[in-house]
């Protein structure tokens, strides 16, 4: 009797063990219900791989289904919302039942919730074969502090476009290119090209966009100040207009003004009014990226925002999945096993060729299959990275329009302009450093 119940004991203690050793999705798989609530803006998204997508809900209504049904005890339920109503959906449900488990969107917004100690590190679920297949260049938007906090999906690079028939009615024809081919102009080239369209054009029509009504379309303005040479922010991540560099590419701006390059009080106009004008054939110059290329009745080419170098930048926002920590582990470990599923499972990464796909395999799979897909992946080597991970970037884009707004109008000099861009943006930064909290 001795002998049986110490067998007894043995086993009962080796069954604890064993049961303490499951992770949390093998408990939950076994007996525990789990709810998922999944967030996601209104994003377009066309893909090669399913003629029935038109957004991203579409596809991750497929993914989320496919899932439920290999794990019949996981509900995931989708949350579509407008992205001028994020704070509502995202930050003002934190603690409540309706927050977010994972959120599918850009990082230009996401980064901003890493920094409240909301989101986890997702590293646990990236393999060899995943870190290798995709771009370094990808894995440094979606890290922090050497951890990721965010598994990058697909992208979009934005450029600028420009009217073909404008350019040729200006005398302009030996600078256009006859195919999909992403140029790059000098700013010689840029000077004469602007300076011809604002001596050619009509009342009602403009060499170039501008706006600084608001902080809509800021980041564009950003990378056009870049080009005298500024590299923008210096090797602590801090705004860094205030030199020789950066104040050049002000003047460049204030100059261009006065020249006629853009329209005529441009610091009251935001980026729609910029996109009216363009599509209204009133518009030689304006931006786009790699999911908006083509505008109906334009003939249209391509080019990268001005460098002194003459090589030209891009920007490019990666986009892709953040798991929330709402106090469940449960939770957590089956909404990382959700993405982990949709990483190792081909059918999913090729819906990421609705952008710029973050996998080279999903690249190469589809690269005959998108419009100007193998251009954009050419000029991977022209992007640049303009928020470098600001820690709050809201902050940062709240303050910055405003200087840009007075130098247009004459209210600041770009020797001021700069000198306030930089206190005012640092201050910003300053503060999101103070308030961050990562999640370990």
């Amino acid at each position: 009797m001795k002998t049986g119940k110490s067998y007894c004991i043995v086993g009962l203690v080796i069954f604890l063990i064993l049961l303490t050793g499951c992770s949390a999705k093998e408990r939950m798989s076994q007996d525990q219900k789990v709810h998922l609530t999944l967030k996601v803006p209104t994003l377009s998204h066309v893909t090669p791989a399913d003629p029935e997508i038109s957004n991203a809900a579409d596809f991750l209504e497929k993914m989320t289904a496919d899932y439920m049904d290999k794990h019949p005890n996981v509900t995931i339920d989708i949350v579509i919302f407008s992205l001028t109503d994020e704070d509502t959906y995202i930050t003002d449900c934190f603690d409540t039942e309706n927050a977010a488990d994972i959120l599918y969107e850009g990082f230009f917004n996401m980064a901003g919730y890493v920094h409240t100690g909301r989101v986890v590190p997702l590293d646990d679920i990236i393999s060899a074969s995943l870190e290798d297949d995709i771009s370094d260049s990808m894995w440094a938007m979606s890290r922090t502090n050497g951890k990721t906090y965010m598994m990058p999906f697909t992208s979009t690079q934005n450029i600028l476009v420009y009217n073909r028939e404008i350019f040729r009615q200006a005398g302009l024809d030996s600078y256009i290119s006859d195919d999909n081919t992403i140029q790059n102009w000098t700013l010689e080239d840029w000077e004469t090209i602007l300076d011809t369209l604002a001596g050619n054009r009509s009342e009602s029509s403009f060499p170039m966009m501008m706006y600084a009504k608001n902080e809509q379309g800021d980041t564009h303005i950003m990378t056009l100040l870049r080009s005298h040479g500024s590299a923008f922010f210096d090797k602590d991540g801090n705004f860094n207009l205030n030199t020789p560099e950066g104040i050049a590419g002000l003047k460049w701006l204030a100059e261009g003004s006065a020249k006629g390059w853009f329209p005529a009080h441009s610091e009251n106009l935001e980026i729609l009014d910029s996109l009216k004008l363009f599509t209204n054939g009133q518009l030689g110059i304006y931006m786009a990226n790699n999911a908006s290329l083509q505008f109906e009745g334009l003939d249209i080419g391509y080019v990268n925002f001005p460098s002194n170098d003459g090589k030209g930048y891009a920007t490019s926002f990666a986009i892709g999945f953040e798991v929330f920590d709402n106090g469940d582990p449960v939770k957590v470990a089956t909404a990382k096993d959700f993405l982990k599923y949709i990483y190792e499972t081909e059918q999913w990464l090729d819906y990421s060729s609705g952008g710029i796909p973050a996998s080279h395999k999903t690249m190469e799979k589809y690269k005959n299959d998108c419009f100007m897909l193998n251009e954009f992946y050419a000029n991977r080597a022209n992007v640049v990275d303009f928020t470098r991970n600001n820690p709050n970037w809201r902050g940062v884009r709240d303050v910055f329009w405003m200087s840009v707004h007075d130098l247009l109008e004459g209210k600041l000099t770009p020797e001021e302009a700069a000198k306030k861009i930089d206190e005012e943006c640092n201050m910003a930064i300053e503060e999101g450093r103070k308030n961050s909290k990562l999640h370990e």
